[in-house]
């Protein structure tokens, strides 16, 4: 009997293999994505208290009503710099990237981009 697996559990298993290696300080956070089919999603969390510390997506009321649609690669790099200026009002400049067990590609990448246009540095 061949055992198989879906989509989601192959991701969440890239996941935990980026997480041995990936860990957010009060020096350097997390930046961490989720993408999901409709939305895209980006935090910067610092795991030694486990708090997030900025976040961003295409549901907040800043960019939900300026983006045409939130599924594409223009919505990912208008989060990418929302999120980039809210952390720099922070105070964070450099952060480790978590792209979630997603390929570093489309939507992820561009999200990426837009941080570091907005001041990141990763």
């Amino acid at each position: 009997m061949i055992k198989r697996i879906n989509r989601e559990a192959l991701r969440k298993r890239r996941h935990l293999r980026v997480r041995k290696k990936v860990f957010g300080t009060p020096e350097r956070p997390r930046l961490c994505v989720y993408r999901s089919e409709k939305h895209i999603y980006a935090q910067i969390i610092d795991d030694t208290a486990g708090h997030t510390i900025v976040s961003a997506s295409t549901l907040d009321k800043e960019l939900k009503d300026s983006l045409a649609k939130t599924w594409n690669k223009t919505a990912a790099r208008e989060v990418g710099k929302l999120i980039g200026k809210r952390a720099l009002e922070k105070g964070i400049q450099t952060v480790v990237f978590d792209r979630g067990g997603f390929k570093y590609h489309g939507r992820v990448k561009e999200l990426a981009e837009g941080a570091r246009e907005a001041g990141l540095k990763f």
